[in-house]
């Protein structure tokens, strides 16, 4: 595990000005009549990122313009996330799983490389052990299956109720209190920019009961230990096949470096990075080193 000490990089005020001049689509594909949205750039190997809960596709702007000078870039919108299509089920890590797999049959036969953040990062991990032949190599940020201890589980649950206030009282200052969560810096990093395409997310009819449900069930099952024998079972990660980065923060809420670098010792194949300028969106607050650690790891 090596630390990365970053004073702080200057980010741009519009997200959309990482994209100037880079040609990318917002796309919608039928994902076995799931409407999925995508924001996709580039040519080549399939890189497929993954955000975490009640995210969407957006976190990644700040990074996608640079990922795709290499890869084809897909950043979707999961399961009931952001403008992609709900399910009638209840939406976890099997049903977010198999969207994601339908997803990734629908772009390719071939392997994939998946880069995942938080919940993102479990979904890609129990993706890449029921299925190594399509997994070349897999990016787990600032998420892994670990069960939290005491102090995970109080930053988590602090997370889950400002969820519950943004889904339950829409206005734009639940939305930045729920944004500022993610970030170390939140008065440069939630930018009004950011607030309004959450907000616009959550506005849509419907939308934030179900992104409220899915917070109950993913971070309420964090908090009370309901998935510590399943989905987070860091012994499972024996069978994750493909060579593996963490990329991790010194300031990561409900998962510490120190524990998640504990729990990465199941995986064969493994490396590990500690940024110290961000906390749970380091693609957002450290896009420069986020991309930088990708390539130099992708590109082997």
């Amino acid at each position: 595990m090596t630390q990365e000490i970053i004073a702080g990089e200057v980010l741009p005020k519009s997200v959309w000005a990482q994209l100037a001049g880079v040609p990318f689509a917002q796309s919608y594909y039928d994902v076995k009549g799931i409407r999925t949205r995508v924001l996709e750039a580039g040519e080549g190997e399939p890189l497929i990122l993954l955000h975490g809960t009640g995210g969407h596709a957006d976190g990644y702007l700040r990074v996608i313009g640079k990922l795709a000078e290499r890869f084809h870039v897909y950043a979707l919108d999961m399961l009931g996330h952001g403008y992609t299509d709900t399910a009638n089920v209840e939406i976890e890590i099997e049903a977010l799983k198999a969207h994601v797999s339908d997803f990734i049959d629908t772009v390719t036969s071939g392997p994939v490389i998946l880069s995942g953040e938080s919940l993102g990062a479990v979904v890609a991990s129990w993706y890449a052990i029921e299925n190594p032949e399509r997994v070349r190599r897999l990016v787990l940020n600032t998420g892994i299956p670990m069960p939290l201890d005491a102090q995970g589980k109080q930053q988590v649950q602090d997370g889950l109720e400002r969820s519950r206030q943004a889904s339950s009282a829409l206005t734009r200052e639940a939305i930045a209190k729920r944004l500022a969560w993610l970030m170390l810096n939140p008065e440069m990093s939630v930018t009004p920019e950011l607030i309004d395409i959450r907000y616009d997310i959550y506005a849509q009819p419907g939308r934030a009961k179900i992104l409220a449900g899915i917070a109950q069930t993913v971070m309420g099952s964090l908090v009370s230990g309901a998935w510590d024998d399943t989905w987070l079972n860091s012994s499972s990660l024996r069978d994750v096949a493909c060579p593996t980065l963490l990329i991790w923060t010194g300031h990561n809420p409900g998962q510490s470096a120190e524990r998640a670098a504990e729990a990465a010792k199941y995986i064969p194949d493994h490396r590990m990075v500690v940024l110290s300028g961000s906390a749970h969106w380091p693609q957002w607050e450290e896009p420069e080193a986020f991309v930088r650690h990708h390539v130099d790891f992708l590109c082997q």
